[in-house]
């Protein structure tokens, strides 16, 4: 790495730890009911009409069955409704390019994507879907599926903190105020900055324009409300861009500053809630430790995939013909080698999935490091909320593991880790290893999953395992090779993220009820630490571990 990258690393690494206290401290007051803002005299009367509207009691605590049960009916409605947006986006307004609506099982895919946070996309965003799709069913999602991975975190980190009791919160209630209060105001300022910075933001049809060098070809000039856009869903880890290209578009990322401020908005919630899982346990040190585990995930993982795009291509190296400067195919000459890898880290070490370079166009090893992050978990800062319920599963298990090499009892924050805590843990994580792999396992075997592949080889299994990879993760990254837009990938590719996100949701709400009935344990000698060094060491262990046990005999398949 050149001097130069090292310093946008530190000052990258600086900024996020600076921006993690304040804005946990703000999560904090946002989840807690009577909890006080700055934003207050100015939101608190719509918070209030929001509930008489929906004939919500924010202070009536809801059973872990109730909120899961809320959560799913909120998903479900939503899904629904943005299926009939975009099936039917033809009879809708904003639509000046007179766009017709998507196939069925297109947008259902669609549909899906976005409400599971994941925002895959299975189609050129700019020349396929209205203004109105795009602001209405996407937007609207991208904004609601990143509040409610972060109202599942909350409710798992109030299931450690209370004892006997059955209440969680209530899911109304911490979903109206984490727009409310946080990600609406993120967006609207970052929009701003983002405009500032170039990227378009007009409700104009797309323009065509006659190059001065080629006067006989044409090219279409795209336009549309792509700040307003871009900001959420970087901010609520969505990714999904208003146009194919995504962030390495310029209109939708012009400049060196903006890609900087980008990664930081994709990882500062996530990073925040750490410090919310230290505040509201009364452990800060647990939250720091916890911090400290993602942050070598990370470092290590950017540190290596850039390792791997400056040696360049393996076979231009054995014909002797190897680039000084690395593998720079398919990387925007703006943001360099390392603002390329960079990004692809942050955007995959957490469930963001925005892309500023072609993934199709990286080495073997550094396409690896982004799929290996996915198939971890995500847990390297992760999605909003997403992120730290991961993780946490990691940090039940790794107590457990530790408990049984004591021979005690394994105990987490005063909470005794029993049988059905296990299976909980155990079920959110054989589903996502089931999904990813028995649905590459589908299409690596079908003649409609080898057909969407552009490559044959280790290549081509690679691009269809990190896309059921990126779909079960709910990230939505690809390897931009595969043509996932037929009917089976489109079907198979909703299930892998309906299935990543909700049954994943689902065992982790049900531990939070466990854990939040049983008895509060005095801490004694015999417990275990979760703080310092010895507990984030056993953690990114039991991580790595997990991770390359499920995907080590694919990943030697396909990019090693």
């Amino acid at each position: 790495m050149k001097s130069s990258d090292w310093l946008i690393f530190a000052i990258f690494l600086g900024c996020l730890a600076a921006v993690t206290k304040p804005l946990g401290l703000h999560l904090v007051n946002v989840l807690t009911p009577d909890g006080r803002t700055v934003l207050d005299p100015l939101l608190k009367p719509l918070e209030r009409l929001t509930y008489t509207a929906m004939g919500v009691d924010p202070r009536s605590g809801q059973g872990w069955k109730a909120y899961t049960a809320s959560l799913l009916l909120f998903s479900a409605i939503g899904c629904a409704i943005s299926f009939a947006i975009l099936h039917w986006q033809h009879l809708l307004p904003l639509n000046p390019q007179q766009l017709p609506g998507l196939r069925a099982d297109l947008a259902f895919n669609t549909a899906v994507s976005f409400v599971t946070n994941t925002n895959w996309q299975s189609y050129p965003g700019e020349t396929t879907l209205s203004y109105f799709s795009q602001m209405v069913a996407l937007v609207f999602h991208q904004f609601t599926s990143a509040a409610t991975g972060i109202a599942v975190a909350a409710a798992l980190i109030r299931g450690i903190t209370r004892h006997s009791t059955q209440s969680l919160g209530n899911f109304w209630a911490d979903l109206v105020r984490i727009v409310y209060y946080l990600l609406l105001p993120l967006a609207f300022v970052f929009a701003l900055f983002l405009i500032s910075c170039g990227v378009v933001q007009n409700f104009h049809s797309t323009r065509e324009a006659t190059p001065l060098e080629s006067p006989a070809h044409s090219q279409l000039i795209t336009q549309g409300p792509i700040a307003s856009q871009t900001a959420i869903k970087l901010l609520g880890t969505n990714g999904g861009g208003f146009t194919t290209a995504n962030a390495a578009h310029p209109f939708e990322n012009p400049t060196p500053l903006s890609n900087f401020v980008q990664m930081l908005a994709m990882i500062s919630i996530a990073s925040a809630m750490t410090w919310v899982l230290g505040r509201m346990t009364g452990n800060p040190r647990h939250g720091w430790a916890v911090w400290c585990a993602m942050l070598a995930l990370l470092i290590s993982a950017a540190l290596l995939c850039h390792a791997a795009e400056t040696r360049g291509n393996p076979l231009h190296q054995q014909l002797g013909v190897a680039a000084s400067d690395g593998n720079l195919e398919g990387k925007e000459t703006r943001f360099g080698l390392f603002g390329s890898t960079l990004y692809t880290t942050v955007a995959t070490a957490t469930s963001s999935g925005a892309v500023n370079s072609s993934l199709d166009s990286y080495t073997p090893l550094g396409g690896a490091l982004p799929l290996i992050l996915m198939q971890l978990g995500e847990v390297a800062f992760g999605g909003a909320g997403s992120g730290i319920y991961s993780m946490l599963i990691f940090v039940i298990l790794t107590v457990f593991l530790a408990g049984l090499m004591v021979g005690r009892s394994p105990e987490l924050l005063g909470k005794r880790i029993e049988a059905f805590d296990i299976k909980m843990i155990m079920a959110a994580l054989l589903v996502v290893s089931l999904s990813t792999l028995g649905f590459s396992a589908w299409a690596a075997a079908s003649g409609w999953g080898r057909a969407g592949a552009l490559n044959a080889g280790p290549h081509g299994l690679t691009e269809i395992l990190y896309a059921y990879s990126s779909a079960t993760a709910n990230n939505g990254s690809a390897f931009a090779g595969l043509n996932a837009s037929s009917p089976p990938y489109l079907i198979t590719l909703a299930l892998a993220m309906l299935i990543g996100r909700f049954l994943v949701i689902l065992p982790v709400m049900a531990l939070a009820g466990s854990l939040a009935g049983k008895p509060a344990l005095a801490t004694g000698p015999g417990t275990f630490p979760v703080n310092g060094a010895t507990f984030a060491l056993l953690l990114l262990g039991v991580v790595l571990l997990v991770g390359a046990l499920n995907f080590l005999p694919a990943l030697a398949l396909g990019p090693v």
